[in-house]
């Protein structure tokens, strides 16, 4: 980690013509902070009187430039770490549960921890948030070891951590897992009013609305100029018993309708192993979401988290332009992101 911090992250910016914002900035004073305290001596430690907190927790509404900065501070720790989409990392706790299953919970939680010792020292998770009633009620224990065994933990999310999985099934059992983490976490709220995503220099180029026949005639033509010369064939996906058909597959460019990708069983699991099979994905005839279509909402926000932890482009049809989406009601918040990240991967220009 460099010692001038700030000026490395102003340098950055400005290779990147990214406007140097004052309250980035006070981030990154704050994550210099976070990696003194952290990575100090032995000696040090031993006679510090300062409580030392092994997380830090950055939430803000979308598009203030979070994950930016924390891949940014990711990058420039020269210490063994690991980058873990969420839902990814739950996934693997769950699959070391099940193969120590004749062991008790306490055991298999030790282990795991000890194992994910083993590969770092600090873990990042970006946009974290909480909707499976299973990992609520399991992360107050797993978190509480990870501290035990010195890992540290950086996060960016869009709801302050008292918040989280607010209204869910059985929250007084997520409770706990809340005081962990206030008590262990630095949280700092990053405010900023415009979402740079949303920039005139960022403008929409792949979003295709709304539902008619011009627009289709425009996605078509869009799809058949990306797979020119590209051999079309069809690949079945399997995870765990579930198998999931790609017709239209062009040597990793991927055309699938949302009620095949959202309206079926399909969870993260699956589209990782989907996304794994991608390096361009176009999604046809995405719809207005309400309280009655809330599940292909939520498989929807799930897809474009790993969508966009992946680095995926893509291009979609939609019935309408993306300031006019709606949302069910529990799903606002973490659809607020989703829409952001429409935008940016939506802009992107095709590699």
């Amino acid at each position: 980690m460099p010692k001038k911090f700030e000026k490395e992250f102003i340098s950055y910016c400005e290779n990147q013509n990214l406007e140097v914002n004052p309250n980035q900035i006070k981030v990154i004073k704050k994550l210099e902070d976070y990696h003194n305290t952290n990575y100090k001596s032995f000696f040090s430690k031993l006679f510090s009187k300062q409580k030392t907190k092994k997380g830090f927790y950055l939430y803000g509404g979308v598009g203030v430039g979070k994950t930016m900065i924390l891949n940014f501070f990711y990058d420039h720790l020269e210490k063994k770490k690991l980058k873990k989409h969420f839902n990814e990392f739950m996934l693997g706790f769950h699959d070391f549960v099940h193969e120590q299953k004749e062991k008790n919970e306490e055991n298999v939680i030790n282990q795991f921890v000890k194992n994910l010792k083993s590969k770092a020292s600090l873990v990042y998770f970006d946009e974290f948030q909480v909707t499976n009633i299973v990992d609520a009620m399991i992360l107050g224990k797993l978190f509480e070891q990870i501290f035990k065994e010195d890992i540290k933990i950086i996060l960016t999310s869009n709801t302050k951590i008292s918040e989280l999985y607010k209204e869910g099934l059985q929250r007084e059992q997520f409770i706990p897992f809340i005081k962990i983490m206030e008590d262990q976490s630095i949280e700092y709220e990053l405010k900023i009013e415009d979402d740079y995503r949303k920039s005139n220099d960022n403008q929409k180029q792949r979003y295709f609305f709304p539902l008619n026949q011009e627009t289709n005639f425009k996605i078509n033509k869009f799809f058949r100029t990306i797979t020119k010369d590209k051999k079309q064939s069809s690949i079945t996906i399997n995870v765990k018993g579930r198998e999931f058909k790609i017709e239209n597959f062009y040597e990793g460019i991927v055309r699938c309708d949302f009620n095949q990708l959202c309206d079926q069983n399909l969870g993260a699991e699956d589209y990782l192993e989907i996304v794994k099979n991608c390096k361009f994905m176009v999604i046809d005839k995405i719809p207005q979401f309400n309280d009655v279509n809330s599940n292909q909402q939520q498989r929807f926000i799930t897809l474009l988290d790993v969508i966009y932890d992946k680095n995926i482009s893509l291009a979609v049809t939609a019935d309408l332009n993306l300031d006019q989406f709606t949302s069910s009601r529990l799903l606002q918040k973490p659809f607020k992101r989703t829409i952001s990240r429409l935008y940016e991967l939506t802009s992107k220009e095709y590699n």
